[in-house]
């Protein structure tokens, strides 16, 4: 064996332990999950004194409950072996479809709800978990088998990708949705090692939608040339973008106060969901605002250092495909409400009111908390640098008391 050869022995001769999670994780997210209610208790009273004869906690309550839910998803998905996700990953892809479908079917052409009684539902952010678990699966299945640059080792995750990108921007008629999961798949795909000359092609085909969704659709075009020019027209088709930046400047430097809103009374829609950040902006103010950037900042963080680590491709991708969706979404909310990006109706993770956006960004946040729980390393036997492997696997053990188990791949 020659030294390269050696090298490439020692790279893939891999130990994967098991250990405490990372319980940051957790204490992130309830922190992000309670700025959530705190703003949607302040503005409770507002959204209900706009009409629907409901109490002053109404839509806090259902915020509550929608965080209990999200800590019960978080708990339960971070309970669920890996290998659970692998077997059944077909089955989940077909009821995903079917949801979406039902969407439809249930509420005509554009409808992106399943309603029942009380109880609704967003199919599209069990779209986000599910090609999070199948993309993942035909991404490290391509790279084991050395195919991540054919297109026939990534066919079923195309063909799935089509598929939903079909129903979600022409027939739901959700773009920012689609751009958002196009986005997430890309990022994994990059994490991969898809060739670039692939990725820059997977770009193009994405900006080729976008401009096609946009041109064709009178609206988008509307909220576009909104964008670009949001003070043009502030009493009808630039009248969110326009509040937005109202809400967002009348903050100033320590905002306004937890109770002293003026938009949530009906001057900015969408106050609870994707206008979220300009409430909590006029509240808190820059400061405010840089603070919260900071925890979901963190947050992100925590998760890029749990991929370095994960025990392998599968579970690395998993983590890359959470980060993108939270990250991605912060960018697009935050961006829009403060006139970097245009509008998309798009949540801000843990923090919009909504149910199922908040248990399904949770149920994802569990699958990174159980992978957070195994760390891949070299095994110590076998060393490039015998005496500098030696010292480091050793500081590594001592640094961690807490007793660790070997476990194979194949047990993820």
């Amino acid at each position: 064996m020659n030294p390269r050869q050696a090298r490439r022995s020692l790279i893939s001769s891999i130990q994967v332990r098991k250990h405490r999670p990372d319980y940051g994780l957790v204490v992130i997210a309830c922190i992000l999950l309670g700025i959530g209610l705190i703003v949607m208790y302040s503005i409770s009273p507002a959204l209900a004194a706009q009409g629907g004869g409901v109490s002053d906690n109404y839509y806090v309550n259902k915020q509550f409950i929608a965080t209990i839910l999200g800590l019960i998803a978080f708990i339960a998905v971070s309970r669920i072996p890996l290998t659970f996700w692998e077997k059944y990953q077909k089955i989940l892809i077909g009821v995903t479809f079917i949801l979406c479908l039902a969407s439809i079917g249930l509420g005509g052409l554009g409808s992106r709800w399943i309603t029942i009684g009380a109880l609704s539902f967003q199919p599209v952010e069990l779209v986000k978990f599910t090609l999070i678990i199948s993309g993942a699966g035909v991404m490290a299945r391509a790279v084991s088998s050395g195919s991540i640059g054919k297109l026939s080792s990534l066919k079923p995750l195309i063909i799935t990708l089509l598929a939903f990108s079909f129903i979600i921007i022409g027939l739901q008629k959700d773009l920012g949705s689609a751009f958002v999961l196009l986005a997430m798949i890309g990022i994994m795909a990059f994490v991969a090692g898809l060739p670039m000359k692939r990725l820059l092609i997977f770009a193009g085909v994405v900006l080729f939608i976008v401009i096609i969704a946009i041109s064709s659709t009178a609206y988008r075009r509307e909220r576009f040339l909104t964008f670009l020019q949001p003070e043009r027209d502030c009493a009808t088709s630039g009248y969110q973008a326009c509040q937005a930046l109202i809400a967002v400047g009348s903050g100033g430097t320590f905002g306004l106060g937890v109770g002293r809103s003026i938009q949530a009374y009906g001057y900015l829609p969408e106050s609870n969901n994707d206008s979220i950040f300009a409430i909590y902006a006029e509240k808190f103010g820059f400061i405010g605002a840089v603070i919260l950037i900071g925890i979901v900042g963190s947050l992100l963080l925590r998760i890029l250092n749990i991929m370095q680590r994960a025990p392998n491709k599968a579970t690395q991708l998993m983590c890359a495909g959470v980060f993108a969706w939270f990250g991605i979404q912060a960018i697009i909310n935050i961006g829009a409400m403060i006139g970097l990006l245009p509008l998309k109706g798009i949540t801000l993770p843990f923090i919009s009111y909504g149910g199922t956006s908040l248990v399904f960004s949770m149920a994802a946040l569990g699958i990174v908390f159980q992978i957070s729980s195994y760390t891949s390393m070299r095994q110590s036997s076998v060393s490039y640098d015998n005496e500098r492997g030696n010292n480091e696997s050793n500081n590594n053990w001592r640094r961690n008391s807490r007793p660790h188990y070997t476990i194979t791949r194949n047990s993820l």
